[in-house]
């Protein structure tokens, strides 16, 4: 591998996509932060209060020699609602918006290909909302959101919502894990 690959996702809270993005095979490290909108370093007071038009959104590096950009699309479309307009459970806001920011032309085409087969399958009865937009600055989240699930196993709140997302999530592409 001469240098790692991008992907650019926002599927709702950023711990909840991080600790699942973070155990696939091939993924080299993955950035909770900030981007789609237009305040310059925004913090996550100011993205969380819906204001900067920043999305929580994962930066994951990976090698494109072990885990294709599908596979990522793949299991980004497997792990949130992309049918819920600013809306993942309980999270509410422009902030947890559902997009996919491409990084070059043929990330596009893959996310629009994969969108439309995927609205195609029937899975949802509802129309897929997820955004496919260019990838312009992305702003890491603060230190105390890094590595947040793999630190926090046992606040509530991982319990409750990542845990179960992440069992579900590892069941599923248990092929494609980390040993």
């Amino acid at each position: 591998m001469d240098k790692p690959a991008y992907a650019t996702f926002a599927a709702g809270c950023f711990w909840c996509t991080e600790a699942v993005f973070d155990a696939l095979d091939g993924v080299l490290s993955v950035a909770p932060g900030y981007t789609g909108g237009a305040k310059d370093r925004p913090t996550y007071e100011e993205v969380s209060g819906g204001a900067t038009g920043h999305a929580e959104a994962v930066q994951i590096a990976y090698d494109p020699e072990k885990i294709a950009y599908d596979d990522l699309l793949e299991v980004f479309w497997a792990t949130h609602d992309p049918t819920t307009m600013n809306r993942q459970g309980a999270d509410t806001g422009t902030q947890y918006r559902s997009v996919i920011f491409y990084h070059d032309e043929a990330q596009k085409r893959a996310a629009e290909a994969s969108k439309q087969k995927l609205a195609a399958s029937g899975e949802f009865k509802d129309p897929i909302v997820t955004e496919i937009t260019p990838f312009q600055t992305f702003f890491p989240a603060e230190q105390y959101h890094q590595k947040y699930y793999k630190s926090n196993k046992d606040a509530p709140y991982c319990q409750l919502v990542i845990t179960p997302k992440f069992q579900k999530f590892a069941e599923k592409f248990k092929d494609k894990l980390k040993p």
